[in-house]
């Protein structure tokens, strides 16, 4: 029981405590919430200062951003007042400090532009758009002053100094114009290492000032006036250069109406103007345009220099297109493989120098023009080929010797081998399948084909057979002669080489044979038996039988006939030394030997006759000299010498 009680007195002490506690937290809770009312109080109290507070902190940073903002505009103010005072000065005396004012006048039009709401905004926007127009219109003016006092044309003797020592002229008597045709020969052995030195056409130092000056007039929208001062200045300046040099605009009708000796001369001068306008003067032209609108805009830059060599370019170009158009003949030939020598050797720095969709036109031209030269070329070696065949030159050689159309067909076909190489690039411009020289040796023994068989028309115009084989005997040695002892030979091979000598001796013998049969049949035994018999009277026969008389009449004969066969032929001529002295030898060694043996069987029957010197005029050694004396070209007058 005792145990019992404890445990109950426990549990109600345990209650009591639990009450108090209850009590205690309902106390503090009593508490709490009268300190959270009288909290809630307060804060209602103070709220209005909280407000208060609050406004005047806005106010302040309010004011703080319009101070700023005060501050940035007059400081845009006070900029615009200093661009506006080196604006008023001008651009000349410091242009560098000209176009930061610029920039400034731009900054203050962006930004009055964005921040419009003070009332003074449109004024200074007005005031700066204005200022802006006038410092550009000064900035136009500086650019085209500057440019035109920096743009003279290049003097001759300049353009000269900066050419391959090759390619300078050589004298005064050059006219300063064409070097001499042996530095045109060193120039085409040296074309790979010769070294150009394009002129300075505007000084370094100023060519940064133009850029800025042109930057900032694009900048402006101003690219099509910028464009125009440029082209009209650079255009006029490279025009000038050109004619100080001696460039002439001519038309078709201005080449058909010149003589051939001065428009030769214009042909070669015009190879070297071609020359020096691309390598030196167009070169640096491009130079000067590409560092100037460097940067800028290279639609820009290709059209400027477009239009500032169009008509540089036309008037060089338009001269030998009127070459190229005008009537073929036969000594154009050669400046018209010079012309095209010169395009094709400037192709490719054309190419280069006039690169860009603006130059397109330009490049186009030029390589047409190189084809138009190549194709009147090729048509004038057709044309030379069929003059040559036809021509009807009616003044007949009349000593027999070599026929000016054979010296000249001769002399332009060695000329064409000096051309070697540029024939070669020549036919290859013509999609053939022969290679270049079988094209050169086709064209060449056609030539000379065509040369052979006017030669043997010719040879028809002449009475006496031995004369037509005496003029195609030395007509066709000289053709064989020159080429051997040229690079003719190579091209058309040793067989041409023996057939032509084969035609030669075949002429050679014709000749022999037609020249001497009617002189040797006096000279024959046949016919100078006599018919009667008998003993020998001073006018009857022999013993031998032989007709004294008809011995006579052949030794007569025979007199007269060499007379004539010396006076005419001594008035031929076999020009080369060495053929005439064989064919001399040749008609020596077959008349002689039979006159001797004539002379010898039948003279004594003459010389113990009467007046035998009236019969045997001539003895074996008179007719040797007199026979050293044929083919000689000489006159009338000094045959009866």
């Amino acid at each position: 029981m005792g145990a019992m009680e404890v445990l109950s007195a426990r549990a109600e002490l345990l209650r009591e405590s639990l009450q108090k506690s209850q009590t205690n937290t309902n106390s503090m809770v009593t508490i709490l919430g009268s300190f959270d009312h009288r909290l809630s109080a307060l804060e209602a109290a103070m709220r209005p200062t909280q407000v208060r507070t609050h406004a005047i902190r806005r106010a302040h940073e309010n004011i703080d951003k319009t101070l700023k903002s005060a501050e940035v505009i007059l400081s845009q103010f006070d900029q615009t007042r200093q661009a506006e005072a080196k604006i008023m000065r001008g651009p000349h005396e410091d242009l560098e400090s000209y176009l930061e004012a610029i920039d400034q006048l731009r900054a203050t039009v962006k930004f009055f532009s964005s921040n419009k709401s003070s009332k003074s905004s449109d004024g200074v926007l007005n005031h700066a758009n204005n200022l802006l127009v006038k410092a550009i219109m000064k900035l136009e003016d500086e650019f085209k002053q500057l440019l035109s006092s920096y743009s003279k044309p290049v003097e001759p003797d300049r353009l000269f100094e900066c050419l391959p020592n090759s390619l300078r002229p050589s004298s005064e008597a050059d006219g300063g114009k064409n070097p001499s045709a042996a530095n045109q020969s060193d120039h085409a052995k040296s074309i790979e290492t010769a070294i150009y030195k394009p002129p300075t056409l505007i000084p370094a130092r100023v060519l940064p000032l133009l850029h800025d000056l042109a930057q900032q007039m694009v900048q402006a929208g101003n690219q099509q006036l910028c464009l125009k001062t440029y082209r009209d200045i650079r255009a006029s300046a490279l025009e000038l250069s050109l004619r100080k040099l001696g460039v002439e605009k001519l038309s078709k009708d201005d080449v058909q109406k010149m003589q051939w000796e001065v428009l030769e001369a214009k042909i070669g001068n015009w190879i070297h103007f071609m020359r020096i306008a691309v390598k030196l003067l167009f070169a640096a032209e491009r130079k000067i345009c590409d560092q100037i609108f460097e940067g800028i805009n290279n639609v820009i830059k290709d059209q400027c220099f477009a239009e500032v060599t169009a008509n540089s370019v036309l008037m060089l170009l338009s001269f030998g297109e009127a070459i190229a158009k005008s009537k073929r003949s036969p000594e154009k030939l050669f400046v018209l493989l010079d012309m095209y020598e010169i395009m094709h050797e400037l192709q490719p720095e054309i190419e280069t120098i006039f690169e860009g969709k603006a130059c397109r036109e330009i490049r186009e031209e030029s390589l047409s023009l190189t084809k138009r030269l190549a194709q009147t070329a090729k048509d004038t070696f057709g044309d030379f080929e069929e003059a040559v065949e036809k021509d009807a030159t009616r003044t007949a050689v009349q000593d027999g010797t070599v026929h000016p159309l054979t010296s000249y067909v001769i002399n332009y076909v060695k000329f064409l081998f000096d051309y070697q190489s540029t024939l070669k690039q020549l036919f290859q411009e013509f999609a053939s399948e022969e290679d270049s020289n079988s094209q050169l040796a086709i064209v060449t023994k056609r030539i000379m084909q065509a040369l052979q068989r006017n030669l043997e028309g010719k040879s028809k115009q002449y009475k006496d057979p031995a004369l037509t084989y005496l003029f195609l005997m030395n007509n066709i040695h000289y053709m064989v002669r020159s080429v051997r002892r040229s690079e003719a030979k190579d091209l058309l091979g040793d067989d041409w080489v023996q057939i032509h000598r084969r035609i030669v001796q075949q002429n050679s013998s014709q000749y022999k044979r037609v020249a001497l049969v009617k002189i040797l049949q006096s000279l024959t035994v046949q016919g100078l038996s006599s018919s009667g018999g008998g003993g020998m009277g001073s006018e009857g026969a022999s013993s031998s039988g032989v007709s004294r008389a008809t011995l006579k009449e052949r030794l007569k004969s025979f007199n007269l006939q060499f007379e004539e066969l010396h006076q005419r032929q001594s008035q031929w001529t076999v020009p080369d030394p060495e053929l005439r002295e064989s064919l001399r030898l040749a008609v020596a060694e077959i008349l002689l030997p039979a006159y001797r043996s004539f002379i010898k069987r039948f003279g004594p029957l003459v010389e113990n006759g009467k007046n035998p010197q009236k019969y045997i005029r001539y003895t074996p050694d008179d007719l040797d000299r007199m026979l050293g004396e044929f083919f000689e070209g000489k006159t009338w007058n000094e045959t009866k010498r």
